[in-house]
């Protein structure tokens, strides 16, 4: 499709001012932040951008192609848009914006348990081209009705989470009201009232909330009975116990994320798991954690032959795909990159960040002379 870009927005950072400017403060600062200190948000960005590539000049060059093929499925570029929760709360029908841009760009979009909108809505938007990521249900029953509506949306891929065995622990959503239970400050209130466009797309699209959840939580909850559902309904902790049912359950590809460890590779390997994302939840949960680029180059150097190795956390632009995938990635995911588009953009964030994102991949693989994203790892230093 046509590559269409706004040029007042030429990069990543400049989506982010945007966004910064047009929507409320707590809703921005639970987009962009980390967790405790923000060490890893931030290690993850700036090791990632340690990594350096090797340009050849003086050799033929017979074209670059960012055609990615992955579970058999090919896709027109090696990256996706990652799970990310309450997408509605950054901004209203994001969820939708962003699954409708994947699908016209044919790569692949993962809808979390906890965002917006439901699987049933992505997957008639997508054409059953979506992956859904499952946060672990505390009872058997709700877990298997959400694999069935996955299974029935015909989603390919099924990505289970296992880095969130506790929620993390972030100063400013705890500031801002956006902990659990979630709470509405005086201060949350005028920030709205200073963000017009943000709540007046509020009002015409809703209040968000937990769109997959629906079917399953009592009417009329308020705050604090939501939080108390919330914590109730998800136990985070994987074992052997928990994912096997799941894999002898899922006939699709089963996908693990939230892998740094070669522990924890190794067992998903041996329960038959098909694909793991290296990550850390983009620096949410263990502020002092490793940053994802580097658990990438050590499971990828032992495990790569084994299973599919993909990472996200601390991509953000074109050359950080690149450099992921010269370390060994298979695919990449981003999380806030998309979100900043859809909330400095709206409805047509989605499409600009898309062409932004692939533009940036062309123009490094014809720098580098990379013809083929299997190739990034030749031009590695």
């Amino acid at each position: 499709m046509a590559i269409k870009i706004d040029s007042r927005y030429p990069s990543i950072d400049d989506l982010r001012n945007k966004a910064q400017k047009k929507i409320p403060k707590f809703a921005f600062e639970y987009l962009d932040g980390g967790c405790n200190e923000d060490v890893n948000l931030h290690r993850n960005t700036s090791e990632l951008r340690d990594v350096q590539l090797k340009p050849n000049y003086l050799r033929d060059h017979n074209g670059s192609s960012m055609k990615t093929k992955l579970f058999g499925i090919e896709y027109d570029a090696p990256f996706g848009v990652a799970p990310v929760g309450l997408q509605g709360l950054m901004w209203p029908n994001a969820t939708e914006i962003l699954a409708k841009a994947a699908f016209e760009h044919n790569v692949p979009f993962v809808l979390s348990t906890v965002t917006t909108s439901n699987i049933e809505r992505i997957s008639e938007i997508t054409e059953g081209k979506s992956w859904f990521q499952l946060y672990h249900p505390a009872k058997d029953e709700l877990r298997d009705d959400l694999i069935k509506r996955a299974a029935a949306a015909e989603c390919p891929v099924l990505v289970i989470l296992c880095d969130v065995p506790t929620f993390g622990f972030r100063p400013r959503d705890v500031r801002n009201g956006l902990a659990m239970p979630p709470k509405m400050s005086v201060a949350n209130i005028l920030q709205v009232m200073g963000k017009p466009e943000w709540a007046l797309q509020t009002l015409i699209h809703g209040q968000p909330g937990f769109a997959n959840l629906l079917p399953y939580m009592p009417k009329g909850l308020d705050l604090k009975q939501l939080g108390k559902f919330m914590n109730d309904t998800f136990s985070g902790r994987l074992n052997e116990a928990k994912i096997k049912p799941i894999r002898d359950m899922w006939k699709g590809k089963l996908v693990l994320k939230g892998v740094a460890s070669e522990e924890d590779i190794e067992e998903a390997i041996r329960l038959g798991i098909d694909g793991i994302i290296v990550s850390n939840h983009g620096g949410r949960q263990l502020d002092a954690g490793e940053s994802s680029i580097n658990s990438l180059k050590r499971l990828v150097a032992k495990y790569g032959d084994q299973i599919e190795i993909m990472m996200d956390s601390g991509v953000r632009s074109g050359p950080d795909v690149a450099r992921a995938m010269a370390c060994g990635a298979k695919f990449t995911f981003m999380g806030r990159s998309f979100m900043y588009g859809v909330a400095a953009l709206g409805k047509k964030g989605g499409d600009h960040t898309m062409s932004l994102l692939k533009t940036e991949l062309q123009q490094v693989m014809e720098q580098l002379n990379c013809e083929t994203v299997e190739d990034f790892k030749n031009h590695l230093i």
